[in-house]
């Protein structure tokens, strides 16, 4: 398990120059869009980045356009399901430089701010 995400954090840091890029044109679309008005928002609510797996995010709209606001690159790369078993909080240590504390302090209110619609 260790060695696996060791190759996901690798991944996930040396994105190819194409999959950075389309996450970049996407970001725009995804900030636009109101997390609260998409399904599983309810749940999201409750979702923090300190528990919830990615693959608990990533099944779920609302909590997915909270990620991809903050993180656009990470949900792009195309290898982000090797990392379903993991919290960000864990992928942080891998990433601390993209995913940091303040980017997971934003993502867990917008989570809690799904609740409040």
């Amino acid at each position: 398990m260790r060695l696996a995400s060791l190759a996901l954090a690798a991944a996930l840091l040396v994105a190819p120059a194409a999959v950075m890029a389309q996450a970049a044109q996407t970001a725009p679309a995804a900030a636009s869009a109101d997390p609260a008005s998409l399904p599983g928002a309810a749940q999201a609510a409750k979702f923090k980045t300190s528990e919830t797996t990615v693959g608990d995010i990533l099944d779920n709209p609302a909590a997915t356009a909270v990620v991809k606001k903050h993180l656009p690159e990470l949900v792009a790369n195309e290898q982000i399901n090797m990392a379903r078993g993991m919290t960000l909080k864990a992928i942080q240590q891998y990433s601390a430089d993209t995913v940091t504390d303040q980017k997971l302090t934003d993502i867990d209110a917008d989570f809690a701010k799904l609740g409040a619609k």
